[in-house]
């Protein structure tokens, strides 16, 4: 079943060519092939727990936002309605990822405050950097707010509950958070930059895949 990561990796990179070329209908349906395979991956690890079953539908959500979020480029008359729509189902996903773990926190109240912190300082040095309508800062606040929550929880699971699951999944929601400050940062910066594009999706990537792994160790 591991064929399926340099699979992921390789279509991802053409998908990645593609969308600098601007051929974006081909973008889209090749980024969501690479997509299709990390959710994959993470049903053929799955051991069928109740736990695995809401990390696959994340995968699954994560998969459906992948395209949502390409065709902005394609349906350039509602990109914006488009990528927010995305946002959702990602956030949709996070929730997801979140339900899984959370039973594990030891803390939890301890997850949200200082979730609730590190998300206002972080958003108040990304407003900072960027230019956005006020509904994608609103949307935005959320959508950070959701993924740090999942980090500070899943860092929490590792550090009172250390296993391969826990510190798998961490790392691959760490990463995913990174990828979405990335996101944002090109997105809505000054100057969108293909290297930071490269970067953001490689990071992605990489995270969906290890959340996927994760599921072969978790017992």
């Amino acid at each position: 079943m591991f064929f399926l990561i340099p699979l992921c990796l390789i279509i991802a990179g053409i998908f990645i060519w593609q969308e600098k070329k601007e051929n974006y209908v081909a973008a889209d349906v090749l980024k969501g092939l690479a997509s299709l395979c990390f959710v994959l991956l993470g049903i053929l690890c799955s051991p069928g727990t109740h736990t695995a079953k809401l990390i696959v539908a994340g995968l699954v959500l994560g998969c459906i936002a992948d395209v949502l979020l390409n065709l902005r480029f394609v349906l350039k008359e509602k990109g914006q309605l488009v990528f927010l729509v995305g946002i959702l189902v990602f956030l949709a996903g996070h929730v997801l990822y979140l339900a899984a773990v959370l039973p594990m926190a030891k803390s939890w109240l301890v997850c949200v405050v200082l979730s609730v912190v590190l998300t206002a300082l972080l958003m108040v040095w990304i407003f900072k950097q960027i230019t956005a309508k006020k509904a994608f800062k609103i949307f935005g606040v959320f959508y950070i707010g959701a993924i740090v929550l999942l980090n500070c929880v899943t860092v929490s699971n590792l550090i009172t509950s250390p296993s391969a699951f826990t510190g798998i999944f961490a790392a691959g929601a760490l990463l995913f958070l990174i990828s979405d400050i990335v996101l944002i940062l090109n997105t809505f910066g000054s100057e969108s930059r293909f290297s930071l594009r490269v970067t953001n999706l490689s990071l992605y990537y990489i995270g969906q895949i290890l959340i996927a792994i994760s599921l072969s160790v978790l017992k």
